[in-house]
C-alpha cells in the first residue's frame, strides 16, 4: 500500500473543509435568516432535528458501502466493488424518496409531538416541507460521496461542496430577502435555496463519479439480485445507522424538553449546537478518515498498521476539538454577539460554552473509535453502548438535571457531557481490550 494511503492527516483535511461546508449550508438557513426574521431561527433549528435524524437513514447504506468497497479494495475484488456500487445507489434512491414522502405529509404531527411553539409552527412545517422535497437529492449525493472516499478521492468531494455552498448562500440572499422581480419568500426561501443547491451538486458529483471510474453502476448487476452484498450492505449498515438514528432520536426528545423553557432558551441551544458543530468538526473529519484506512488496512489483514492509524487519529481528533472549545469557550460573549444581541442569550451561552469543553473532549474519543471498531467488524458494542447512554444518560439526564432539578438548559449539557466522556472510558477499554481483532467484515 502506498504511504499516502496510511496518511490520515492528509486524507482528513479534505473531509474536514467538506464537513465544514455542510455544516454552513444549514447554519447559513439560520443566520441568513435570523437577521431578517429572529422567529426563523428557532424554526429552522427545531426543523433541522428532525432532518438531522432523517439523514441518518440514508447513513444506513453510504457508511456500510464506505466500509465494504474499503475491504474489497483493500482484497482487490474489482467485481464486487462495482456491484456493491449499484447496490447501494439504488437502495438509497429508494430510501430517499420515502423519506420525502414522509417529511412532507407528516410533518405537522411530528412537530406537534416535539412541543414546537405556536409562534414559530407554520414557520417549521413550511420550511421542512420544501427541505422534504429535496431529499432524495441528498440521498444521491451522499451515497456518491461515500463511494469517492471509498477510493481516498477527498478532494472531489471537497470542491463539489464548496461549489454547492456558494450556490446555497448566494440562493439566500436573493431569496430570503427577494431581489428585482423575486419576491423575499424568508424561510422558505431558505428552503427552496438549498433544495437547489443539492440539485446541482447531485449532478455535477454523479457525472465526476461517471467521468473518474466509468460506467461502472449498472443495472445489469442487479440481474440476478445480488443478495450477497445487499445482505452485508444490511449487517453492517442497520447497526451502525441504527446507532445514529438512535442517537438522533435522543437529540430530538432533548429538543423537546429544551421547547418546556423560554423561547430564548431555545435560540441559545440553536446557536450552541451551531458552534459545538465547529468544535468536533476536524474530529468528525479525523474519524470518517481513519474509518477508510482501517477498513482497507483491515481488508489486506494488517493489524499493527490499524493500531498506529488508530493512536494518530485519535490523539489529532482529541487535541484539537479541547483547543477549539477552550477558544469558543475565551471567546463566547464577543463570538454569539455577531448573531444576536439579545444578553440573556449572550450570558447563557457562556455557561454552556463552558460545560461543551469536556463534551467535546469525549465526543472526539466517541467519534473515533466507533467508526473504527465499526470498520474493523465490531459493529455490536458500538450500538449498544451509545444506544443505552443516549437515552439512560443523555435523555434521562436531561429530564433530571434540566427540569427536575431546575437547572434549565445547563442542566441539559451537562447530561450530555456525562453521557459521552463515560462513553469515552468505555470505548478506549474495548480497544485496548484487542476484541475488535476476532471480527471480521468479508
Amino acid at each position: 500500500m502506498k504511504k499516502r494511503e496510511n496518511n490520515i492527516l492528509a486524507l482528513s483535511w479534505p473531509i474536514f473543509i467538506e464537513l465544514l461546508l455542510q455544516m454552513l449550508v444549514g447554519n447559513a438557513d439560520q443566520i441568513m435568516v435570523g437577521w431578517r426574521d429572529p422567529g426563523g431561527v428557532g424554526a429552522i433549528g427545531n426543523a433541522n432535528q428532525v432532518t438531522n435524524l432523517v439523514l441518518l437513514v440514508f447513513s444506513v447504506v453510504c457508511t456500510a458501502s464506505m466500509i465494504l468497497i474499503s475491504q474489497y479494495i483493500g482484497a482487490k475484488d474489482t467485481a464486487k466493488v462495482n456491484r456493491t456500487y449499484t447496490v447501494a445507489l439504488v437502495t438509497n434512491i429508494v430510501f430517499g424518496l420515502l423519506v420525502s414522502l414522509i417529511l412532507i405529509l407528516g410533518c405537522g404531527g411530528i412537530f406537534r409531538l416535539m412541543g414546537v411553539h405556536e409562534e414559530i409552527f407554520e414557520k417549521t412545517c413550511g420550511y421542512m416541507r420544501v427541505i422534504g422535497v429535496g431529499m432524495v437529492f441528498q440521498a444521491v449525493y451522499l451515497t456518491f460521496t461515500a463511494f469517492f472516499r471509498s477510493s481516498q478521492m477527498m478532494k472531489e468531494t471537497m470542491l463539489i461542496s464548496v461549489l454547492m455552498n456558494c450556490l446555497n448562500i448566494g440562493g439566500n440572499a436573493v431569496l430570503i430577502n427577494g431581489l428585482g422581480p423575486v419576491p423575499a419568500l424568508g424561510v422558505l426561501g431558505a428552503a427552496v435555496s438549498s433544495d437547489l443547491s443539492r440539485l446541482i451538486g447531485v449532478v455535477v458529483i454523479a457525472l465526476l463519479f461517471r467521468r473518474k471510474f466509468g460506467p461502472v453502476v449498472k443495472m445489469s448487476d442487479l440481474r440476478p439480485f445480488p443478495a450477497e452484498q445487499f445482505g452485508r450492505l444490511l449487517a453492517i449498515g442497520i447497526p451502525t445507522g441504527g446507532e445514529s438514528v438512535s442517537y438522533n432520536l435522543s437529540q430530538i426528545c432533548i429538543q423537546t424538553i429544551c421547547n418546556r423553557f423560554a423561547q430564548f432558551v431555545v435560540n441559545t441551544r440553536v446557536y450552541a449546537n451551531m458552534f459545538a458543530n465547529v468544535t468536533y468538526l476536524f474530529g468528525a473529519a479525523l474519524s470518517q478518515a481513519a474509518q477508510v484506512v482501517v477498513a482497507r488496512l483491515m481488508g489486506g489483514g494488517d493489524v499493527p498498521a490499524t493500531r498506529k492509524s488508530v493512536r494518530l487519529a485519535l490523539l489529532g481528533s482529541v487535541g484539537v476539538s479541547l483547543a477549539v472549545s477552550i477558544l469558543l469557550y475565551l471567546f463566547a460573549g464577543p463570538v454569539y454577539s455577531l448573531f444576536t444581541r439579545d444578553p440573556d442569550i449572550i450570558a447563557l451561552a457562556k455557561i454552556i460554552m463552558l460545560i461543551e469543553i469536556p463534551l467535546e473532549v469525549g465526543r472526539a474519543v466517541n467519534m473515533t473509535m466507533c467508526r473504527v471498531l465499526q470498520a474493523c467488524g465490531d459493529i455490536r458494542y458500538p450500538i449498544l453502548l451509545c444506544v443505552i447512554f443516549a437515552w439512560v444518560m443523555g435523555v434521562g439526564g436531561s429530564w433530571l438535571f434540566g427540569v427536575r432539578f431546575g437547572l434549565g438548559l445547563p442542566g441539559l449539557w451537562i447530561a450530555m457531557a456525562l453521557d459521552e466522556c463515560i462513553r469515552a472510558v468505555l470505548f478506549l477499554w474495548r480497544w485496548w481490550s484487542g476484541a475488535w481483532q476476532s471480527k471480521h467484515v468479508l
